[in-house]
């Protein structure tokens, strides 16, 4: 592995991967190169095509609107997707038939090397005191989320891909009440750090092969 080597990666999905209500360096997809730059690894900025409350329809027009063009020999490419089909009570197989296409997209990107794309799972904004405002209750929110969760891992176990289970560290805020964002929802910077760790270790392991 060369060290001066520079890699290149695209991160899809929505407020999470975006970082609603952080600064820019909070953002995990650049947490997640600048832990690999301590380690040698080095990326160039990360494209990001997410923003605050798209749904994997919305994102999947973004994409498209985007014309995003990756490198001959492929990007590392995060998905992450789906909270906001949970919000509004979206379909599950809808949400299913919609995930797959972009994978299959991340994929394409990744010029199909299905070891350069990782699929994070969604957080469990149920745990936020923002939910508390919700007519639904935590646990319910909590098990809708997982529903969705068990779509997307199972989706990624078939694609070959890597999946990055953040929901755990989500569910942590009444614990770590500063893993919540100023606005009481999004994850704080200090939370996008520890998905930051599990995601740079994976890519490490990868990029190390």
């Amino acid at each position: 592995m060369s060290a001066d080597k520079k890699h290149t990666m695209l991160c899809l999905g929505d407020s999470y991967t975006i970082g609603e209500s952080v600064a820019e360096h909070d953002r995990f997809p650049m947490q997640t190169v600048e832990l690999l730059k301590h380690d040698g690894i080095n990326f160039d900025k990360p494209t990001i095509i997410a923003k605050t409350g798209w749904t994997t329809d919305e994102l999947a027009a973004a994409i498209k609107e985007a014309n995003y063009t990756a490198p001959a020999e492929g990007a590392y490419v995060t998905l992450l997707i789906g909270v906001n089909n949970q919000y509004r009570d979206r379909n599950t197989e809808e949400y299913r038939k919609e995930f797959v296409e972009l994978l299959k997209t991340a994929l394409h990107y990744a010029n199909g090397k299905n070891e350069h794309v990782f699929v994070l799972s969604i957080p469990d904004w149920g745990m936020t005191p923002f939910a508390e405002k919700d007519k639904r209750s935590r646990e319910q929110i909590g098990k809708a989320i997982d529903l969705f969760n068990a779509i997307n891992k199972e989706e990624a176990i078939k694609a070959h891909v890597h999946y990055v289970d953040i929901t755990p560290i989500s569910r942590q805020v009444n614990i770590h009440p500063d893993f919540v964002a100023g606005d009481g929802l999004h994850p704080s910077g200090k939370m996008y750090a520890e998905w930051a760790k599990l995601l740079a270790e994976k890519m490490k392991a990868v990029i190390a092969q």
